[in-house]
């Protein structure tokens, strides 16, 4: 194969990963509208499966991808956040921390097992992350930029469940299951889909 041939088929491969990635962002940012309140969390937190895309394209086209993906689809957000920007921060930094691990994890070998390792991991590194970035930013900011206190966010969430009575119990009971379910959610139907659409991903 010459170089020039060589090149050319780089640039092809490059072009089309663009287009996925562009295809596959546009496809979350939608998702990332229909978010819907679950019975057993507090009404502040809403469920969506707007990660989906970014894991497809993750074990598609490697960790960077959907990083990029998810990137592309918070700073989209941005033109309808009610959030100042603290929320799209939040979902992408709690959403690479799932698809990181998925994506390192499934590049080593292409196996259901490690993408099940990568997601465990994934879940877990994903509640961390949204423990610790509510604790110190999301909530706090939410609570200012409302004029309330966090012990409004306490008292709701009480009212789901009895054993939250503090802060503290709050990012235990109700941020860190709450971001696990969403992991156990996504990752499984990302990982049928993107089967699905495999041979659209291998051309």
């Amino acid at each position: 194969m010459s170089s020039t041939t060589a090149a050319v088929k780089v640039r092809r491969t490059d072009t089309s990963k663009v287009v996925k990635i562009g295809m596959l962002s546009a496809v979350s940012i939608v998702l990332m509208m229909f978010e819907i309140s679950l019975p057993i969390f507090p009404f502040f937190l809403k469920m969506d499966i707007s990660d989906i895309p970014a894991i497809i394209g993750t074990v598609a086209m490697g960790p960077m991808a959907g990083v990029l993906i998810e990137l592309i689809k918070n700073l989209l957000h941005l033109f309808k956040t009610s959030t100042a920007g603290v929320g799209e921060l939040a979902n992408f930094v709690t959403g690479i921390a799932l698809v990181i691990p998925i994506g390192v994890m499934y590049k080593k070998n292409h196996t259901v097992k490690n993408f099940i390792i990568g997601s465990v991991i994934g879940a877990i590194l994903m509640a961390f992350v949204a423990c610790v970035f509510n604790y110190y930013i999301l909530i706090p900011a939410f609570a200012k930029a409302f004029g309330t206190d966090i012990q409004e966010f306490v008292n709701i969430a009480n009212g789901v469940t009895p054993m939250v009575v503090d802060f503290k119990t709050l990012i235990l009971f109700s941020i860190a299951p709450f971001n696990l379910l969403k992991a156990v959610i996504v990752a499984p139907i990302a990982y049928i889909v993107c089967k699905v659409l495999k041979p659209v991903f291998n051309r």
